[in-house]
Formats: structure tokens, sequence, C-alpha cells
């Protein structure tokens, strides 16, 4: 990563530094050191012991909870998606290793529970169980989008085109349910609360870009289902006469990290497409989702 002087100016070299930080954490890469990524870089700050790790509202994030969500895994105990936040499935997890390991089940990562973590320490080959389970559980569930919960969202911009695709999956049998807000972390919380199964993320993409889409993907782990959803539509799209840049990326944008389902961020671009191409794009859509519940993929890697 560049080094930046400590001379109190963000200059090029800070501007650098902070593109190389957020391209490895999987934000979106502006040079600006935003919200998110003031959170992130003190979230990267943390190491496992620096505090107690419990569930608390809001939950605790961090790199801390990282490690000991990896750890809990790879020890056969399902922390869930190992994101860096400890919620309801990290707390049951951290309790069971307590109960397992004859400890006080307490819920709370504190110095005797993280000794007996590291002296219980998995020498074989790290597994995610939350991907394990993703790709478990969508391998044997209905090949059909009837009756199938689909939570389309958008931050503004796309009104008419979210409803286009929400006609073609309804014309399929979904049931579909449209969000909107311009805060994308609020629109995770809506798509948690709606049950919804999949979670499709509309946006327009920045002037000269052609389509793209991202599927959660940090810290070495991925969304198995949410990979296969966003090649799928990339897929469609270019087949429908649509420019892409590129495959899809791993990313932890809040939308992606904080969804509790598949998901898929997805930036429509150029212009002309969402107006001109409206019906067509949408089509193509429609048809990854359709093609994705006929079969997902059970890739791990």
């Amino acid at each position: 990563m560049p080094i930046a002087s400590e001379d109190g100016v963000f200059g090029p070299a800070t501007e650098a530094a902070v593109r190389v930080f957020q391209e490895r954490r999987g934000l979106v890469v502006d040079g600006i050191c935003g919200r998110q990524t003031w959170s992130s870089l003190v979230e990267a700050g943390y190491r496992l012991g620096d505090r107690l790790l419990y569930m608390r509202n809001p939950y605790l994030r961090g790199d801390d909870v990282v490690d000991l969500q990896r750890r809990l895994g790879a020890l056969g105990f399902d922390a869930g998606r190992i994101d860096g936040i400890f919620g309801p499935d990290t707390d049951r997890a951290l309790r069971s290793f307590q109960r397992n390991a004859g400890l006080s089940v307490d819920g709370i990562g504190g110095a005797t529970t993280l000794l007996s973590l590291q002296r219980l320490r998995s020498k074989g080959p790290e597994i995610d169980p939350a991907a394990v389970r993703e790709s478990v559980h969508w391998q044997g569930t209905p090949t059909t989008l009837a009756g199938r919960r689909v939570a389309l969202g958008e931050s503004g911009g796309v009104n008419a085109f979210q409803r286009a695709v929400q006609h073609e999956l309804v014309g399929q049998g979904a049931i579909v349910t449209l969000l909107s807000h311009p805060d994308t972390a609020i629109l995770a919380g809506q798509a948690n609360a709606a049950a919804a199964e999949v979670y499709v993320g509309l946006a327009l993409a920045a002037p000269g870009r052609g389509c793209r889409a991202a599927y959660w993907g940090a810290h070495g782990t991925v969304s198995p289902a949410g990979r296969r959803l966003a090649g799928l539509i990339l897929d469609e799209l270019s087949i429908s006469g649509a420019g892409t840049d590129g495959p899809p990326v791993p990313m932890a944008t809040p939308i992606l990290r904080e969804t509790r389902m598949p998901a898929v961020a997805v930036e429509l671009g150029p212009p002309r497409l969402v107006v001109e191409q409206a019906s067509i794009a949408a089509a193509a859509v429609g048809r990854a989702i359709a093609r994705w519940v006929d079969g997902p993929c059970l890739d791990l890697t």
C-alpha cells in the first residue's frame, strides 16, 4: 500500500493509499474517505483480544470479529457469514463453543474463551460453513420462481426499470418486494425484514461505464449463490446487447454485507440502456433470476 506522509495534507499519496485500502476491503474505489471507508478503517484496527466481544445493539464490528468467526467456523461452530458483524449467529456459535469446551456460557469472547479457541485451533483446511450451508440450501429448493420471494432495491434514478423487472418476475409467479432508499444499509434492513430469499439491487452506472455486477466477498470468503446470480445477470444482459465491464466482482459494500440472503448489486449503463432498452434489459434480468433458481451452483472455490 502506498505510504502517505504524516503532514496533515490529503494529497496524491494519501488518495492513492485510500484507493488501495478500498480495493482490498471490497469497497467502492473512489479515493474518498467517506463514511463507509472510515468505518472500515476503524474496523481494520481491531485485533482479536483488543476488546471483549459480545452481542449488543448496535452490533460490534471489526476484524477481531472476523477472526473470531473464522476460528469458530474452523472448529465446526457455524457463526454465519464471516462478515465481521457480531450478530445472533456469532453469539449462538460462541455459546455453543463455550458449552462444548466446559467454559462459562456467557456469550462473551474474553481472555479465557479466546485462549481456549487458540489451544483448540484447527490444523486442517479452512472451511466456510456459511458458504457450504448456502450452497446446500439452494441446491435443495424448488427450481421455479413461483412463490419465491424476491426483493428489488434501488437507491435512486431507476424506479421505472425496477418496476419493469418486477413485471417480468411476477409474470413467472414470483412474489416481488420493491424497495427504494438512498442509504443501502437501510435497503439491506428492509430486505431482511421482508424475509426475501434473494436481493437484487439496481443502480445507474457511472458515466462511460457499461453494466457491472457485484456479490458478497471479503476476508477470503464469498457467497456462492450470489456469485452465480451476478454472473448470470451479466451473461443475460450481454446476450441482450448490453455492454458489460468485465466479470462480476466480490465486494463488501453495506448492501452485500448486511443482507441475510444471497444478494447482487447491479449497475446499469450506459443511460440509454435504462431508457431506450428498458424492456429488453429488464427481461434479461428476469431470465437470469429464473436460470439461477433452476440450478444454483455448488462451487465453493
